[in-house]
């Protein structure tokens, strides 16, 4: 396999019986096979990533010091800014060579997880920074929901399994900056190699090359899609949870040719979180004589504190 299999959404929506079970059949074999797919059909349109990108330039062109005002210190990154070279991969010391924001849930008035969640972080100098990226948010999720129906369909589950975890689930859009590198980097990569922690990842198309994806022989893929197209991801909790019938694969963000040193990368991924309290235990439709259980039962909050110390943002 020289890329990553391409699905779209709108069999899954249509009225056709077999073009859904169609869909769900690719989706769930590419899953299986390499855990990741680029996705057609979403709820992105064109001018919104036009414009979410737009934005995500002029926050990052921002002084550093008016940047530096909106990292809210104990909450281990999860709302606002992270300056250059603060997460590190798991097992890594080396700072990646990125910064990054985080938008997090868009709660309704009154919701329990009011008091759970930090609140969003809003940029005043950027008022449509702040508009477009709850927008981006908000269809980003709604595509989510739906390819995790289709999963649920293929693990053999109820279609609508996942919606009660994800509905006001700790999701995370994360706008990234990779500076120009002006040296050479000793042994640090734009993004080291890692699994994702969450249930599912979805990457809009990033602007300059270098996603890379780990194959079944160790070899690296070029994770390449169409501009209209989503990259989707198995994560680290989906993957516990289907007892790694789902895969979740190794992926990095290699550093460019030096010809290409003096520019810039901007990535913008949607991480799809569940409530804290699911539960990650495998599944029983997972778990058999031939695929004994591996992983130890833990609750999403658990895996996600668990993690995000392994990832130098919270100091246990």
């Amino acid at each position: 396999m020289q890329n990553i299999p391409s699905v779209d959404l709108r069999d899954f929506l249509s009225d056709n019986p077999e073009r859904k079970q169609k869909f769900v059949n690719e989706i769930g074999k590419a899953y299986e096979d390499i855990g990741f797919v680029a996705l057609k059909g979403h709820f992105l349109d064109d001018a919104l990533v036009d414009n979410l990108y737009a934005q995500v330039k002029n926050f990052f062109s921002l002084p550093v010091d008016v940047k530096e005002q909106y990292e809210i210190p104990g909450i281990g990154g999860q709302r606002g800014y992270v300056a250059f070279g603060k997460e590190h991969a798991k097992g890594r010391k080396e700072g990646d060579l990125k910064e990054f924001w985080h938008f997090g849930q868009y709660l309704a008035d009154g919701s329990a997880y009011a008091t759970k969640y930090p609140p969003n972080v809003d940029v005043k100098e950027l008022p449509e920074f702040n508009q477009t990226g709850e927008q981006a948010y908000k269809m980003l999720e709604k595509t989510g929901v739906y390819v995790l129906r289709a999963l649920a369909l293929y693990l053999g589950l109820d279609e609508f399994y996942f919606d009660k975890y994800v509905g006001e689930g700790n999701s995370i859009l994360r706008p990234i900056h990779y500076p120009p590198i002006t040296s050479e980097p000793a042994t640090a990569v734009r993004a080291a190699a890692h699994g994702d922690i969450n249930l599912i990842t979805l990457l809009m198309g990033a602007q300059g090359r270098g996603l890379q994806v780990q194959n079944h022989n160790g070899e690296w893929i070029d994770a390449i899609a169409e501009p209209d197209e989503l990259v989707i991801n198995v994560g680290d909790m989906l993957s516990r949870h289907t007892n790694n019938r789902l895969k979740s694969t190794i992926h990095q963000v290699a550093n460019p040719p030096r010809e290409l040193w003096g520019t810039s990368r901007y990535s913008i991924p949607f991480f799809m979180h569940p409530v804290s309290e699911m539960k990650l235990n495998c599944l029983d439709n997972c778990v058999d004589d031939a695929n004994p259980k591996l992983y130890d039962d833990t609750t999403a909050g658990a895996f996600l504190y668990e993690r995000l110390v392994e990832l130098g943002l919270i100091k246990a």
